[in-house]
């Protein structure tokens, strides 16, 4: 089925800029050479699926940590909040992944795989920003609620679990969706430190058959329809929360 659908839509991209001479012959799904090269290219879909999960997911836990201090009246925990949150929000993506690929190992003799160092990166550049979500939308809570929960005996983590996050939750779900997005776009830095997610095959293959315009095309298609699927199903989240509560 999924053969199908890519060939129609070679035939849409033929269509385009009569006055340039494409190169789709090496993404034509009806030859051997050009089916082929889109399987190719997919076959780096899972690695950027499951980085990306995976990223997010810590991301979340570290950022949720981070946040509590900051709700704290401790100058201590505060300034740790304001410090972590200020130094990896301040540090391109970019260098950090370099970084923890090339500089843990020199300093503290700590040997990573492209896949672990990116999922590091990952995370711990998303979660100064959902630290931040996290802070708001616990404030974000009515008071008298947090004062409810105090009165029918519940403790702080129970109060925390039972009744100040679900709430909040409703407010920070299209932010963490944003989120999830943003490191959806920036896992295609990990392809700089050799992991083989879709941009890096994408220029594996340009090395190969020369048409970088034509394979970059497809790169550019390939997250836009992943980015759509995550937006829906965030949106459908989102709207099935609203009913439940």
């Amino acid at each position: 089925m999924y053969k199908y659908i890519f060939i129609l839509l070679f035939l849409c991209l033929c269509g385009c800029n009569q006055n340039h001479t494409w190169g789709w012959y090496v993404l034509d799904p009806r030859l051997d050479s050009g089916f082929s090269n889109i399987q190719f290219l997919l076959s780096g879909l899972s690695i950027t699926i499951i980085i990306s999960l995976c990223s997010i997911f810590f991301s979340l836990i570290i950022g949720f940590l981070v946040s509590l201090p900051g709700l704290s009246k401790n100058k201590f925990f505060i300034f740790f909040n304001l410090s972590y949150i200020e130094i990896f929000r301040s540090i391109p993506l970019l260098v950090l992944l370099l970084w923890v690929y090339y500089g843990l190992p020199i300093v503290f003799g700590i040997s990573l795989g492209p896949f672990i160092a990116g999922i590091i990166s990952l995370s711990l550049s998303d979660s100064a920003f959902e630290a931040e979500i996290f802070r708001a939308g616990i404030q974000s809570v009515n008071k008298g609620q947090k004062d409810a929960a105090k009165s029918i005996g519940l403790n702080k983590f129970q109060q925390m679990k039972l009744v100040i996050l679900p709430q909040a939750l409703r407010v920070i779900l299209p932010a963490i969706g944003n989120q999830f997005v943003y490191v959806l776009k920036m896992s295609s830095l990990v392809s700089i430190i050799g992991l083989a997610d879709l941009t890096r095959k994408a220029n594996e293959l340009v090395v190969s058959v020369y048409r970088p315009l034509e394979i970059y095309t497809f790169l550019v298609l390939e997250y836009l329809i992943l980015i759509l699927i995550i937006s829906y199903l965030i949106r459908r989240l989102e709207k099935k929360l609203k009913i439940d509560f």
